[in-house]
């Protein structure tokens, strides 16, 4: 077991819900990213004192919290950075949580760009285990999105967020696209992001923005 592990605030709930923070590391620096605002989720500090831990950790975690929350529905894995980065924790996770709490729902909310990180295809993995993912698309173009997701690779990122969704959604994995509404100066066209997710396959949700997240 990973030292110094009760330092990880690696599992935490909101709302009925056991969410799963894999990881403090992002290629996006979106302009309305919670972390800009908040260092905690209901009492539990999310920024990790580092990232070096094992699924047995997440799942330790997992249990400790799923005990005290046993008429729990969804696991959900996101935090404060991008769960896909954290891939084979993620799959071995979401693998053990099948195996012994078949009736929990498990969803990834995820910039998309899963893909692109692992320099190949992570849907035909993940639909063996996740029944829901959630994707910000967050613009209507390339432009936009690099303006408001201030992406490391602005060249290939748009592309592989709608190939992703795309994937995933013709995977028959239950999609969303979501883009951010009421952030100041953040101007997206709605109608053309809604569009562009039906497109894809997807269902569409526009998500107002709260300065605490929630």
């Amino acid at each position: 077991m990973t030292k110094n592990k009760n330092e990880l605030n690696l599992v935490y709930t909101l709302e009925g819900k056991i969410y799963i923070n894999l990881t403090n590391l992002c290629p996006n620096r979106c302009v309305f990213c919670i972390r800009n605002n908040v260092n905690e989720i209901e009492g539990r500090n999310l920024w990790l004192e580092n990232e070096n831990f094992e699924a047995s950790d997440v799942i330790e975690q997992f249990e400790e919290i799923i005990s005290q929350n046993p008429t729990a529905q969804e696991t959900v894995f996101c935090g404060f950075g991008e769960p896909l980065l954290k891939s084979e924790i993620l799959l071995q996770t979401a693998k053990y949580i099948k195996e012994y709490y078949p009736d929990i729902k498990i969803r990834i909310n995820t910039n998309g760009q899963g893909n692109l990180i692992a320099k190949r295809d992570l849907i035909p993995e993940l639909k063996e285990y996740i029944d829901a993912i959630s994707v910000s698309l967050n613009a209507e173009n390339q432009e936009k999105y690099n303006k408001i997701s201030k992406p490391a690779d602005k060249e290939n990122a748009y592309t592989a967020v709608t190939d992703f969704i795309k994937e995933c959604s013709e995977t028959g994995i239950d999609t969303t696209a979501t883009v951010v509404s009421g952030f100041p100066n953040c101007d997206i066209d709605i109608a053309e992001c809604e569009k562009i997710c039906l497109s894809l396959g997807a269902k569409f949700r526009v998500r107002e923005w709260l300065p605490r997240g929630y």
